[in-house]
């Protein structure tokens, strides 16, 4: 790792785009290359001496899942303090013009749907980054339109923010529009389970799936409360019948009792492939919820050319 002086002389920020789990993000050019890179700048915890071995364990982590077509590259990693003496991390990212978040918003401004094929493509690409993290052990616990970069041209889709949301803490201002990570919280973290597994990945996908095909989120709650009552709008209220230890996890109360709808009432442009893949992403009992892996193999996807997917 290059000391911070050394990281501000090779890379010329042009400008910030975001902040995202890390800190601040910039679109910056390396000056050696001209190559256009996302740059993250992290502060660690003022009490720690150099790189904890968590956060490098964590870099390690994103190195190694960089592998993947899927997942966006992390290019490389310079250290250094800043003049108050904190040490600063600069993390050097492929750059990805846009977010899919945006590609969404793009549609539903012209009131226009993101096409089928288009929707199965990126859909396809999401499950198989998810599949390659949680074949190596890696759980993103928050994804969501804005933490998948895109690229307009080729439609790549590449999931981003992953892997040192566990390593670094960054202070979240009281009021904040990230109220909207709500929106794909399975229902187990909703109800307050602290052992958790991939399955909450896939509750997140489901969420994301149905918003790629109707420009709008599918479980749009602004508070905890009201984030379980509208999946229980839809999808029924749980009870032991249908999630065997609902009633123990520890934020669980009497809700109202709502009978199952079809989720074609919620996402009525899907066609009869597409429900059935996203009634077994959101399962409520996380064991029954379909793996990342298994949904590549849904039929579904048959129709989609894989090659260079």
């Amino acid at each position: 790792m290059e000391s911070t002086k050394t990281a501000m002389e090779a890379f010329e920020k042009l400008e910030k785009v975001g902040e995202g789990t890390y800190g601040k993000v910039y679109r910056a050019r390396n000056r050696a290359t001209g190559q256009i890179v996302a740059l993250k700048k992290t502060k660690l915890h003022e009490d720690d001496e150099g790189v904890p071995p968590t956060t490098l364990r964590e870099i390690s982590i994103l190195k190694m899942l960089s592998h993947d077509p899927h997942v966006v590259k992390l290019m490389d990693v310079k250290q250094g303090v800043n003049k108050n003496g904190s040490t600063i991390l600069y993390l050097v990212f492929e750059y990805m013009e846009t977010d899919l978040k945006k590609f969404i918003r793009s549609y539903r401004q012209t009131g226009d749907n993101i096409p089928p094929k288009i929707v199965k493509s990126l859909m396809y690409q999401l499950c198989k980054g998810v599949a390659f993290c949680h074949a190596h052990g890696v759980l993103h616990r928050d994804l969501k339109p804005q933490n998948l970069l895109m690229d307009r041209k080729t439609l790549m889709l590449k999931i981003a923010d992953l892997g040192l949301a566990r390593a670094f803490t960054v202070p979240i201002k009281k009021y904040t529009h990230e109220i909207l990570t709500l929106w794909y919280r399975a229902p187990e973290i909703l109800l307050g389970a602290t052992h958790y597994s991939t399955a909450v990945d896939m509750w997140s996908v489901g969420c994301i799936f149905a918003e790629v095909v109707t420009n709008f989120a599918i479980f749009a709650g602004d508070s905890e409360l009201q984030q379980l009552l509208q999946i229980f709008r839809l999808l029924g209220t749980p009870n032991e019948e249908i999630w065997p230890g609902v009633s123990d996890l520890k934020d669980w109360h009497e809700f109202p009792q709502w009978k199952p709808k079809l989720i074609s009432s919620s996402v009525p442009n899907l066609d009869q492939d597409g429900l059935d893949l996203l009634w077994r992403m959101l399962q409520y009992e996380p064991s029954k919820r379909i793996s990342a892996r298994k949904a590549m193999e849904h039929r579904y996807f048959d129709d989609i050319d894989k090659t260079n997917l």
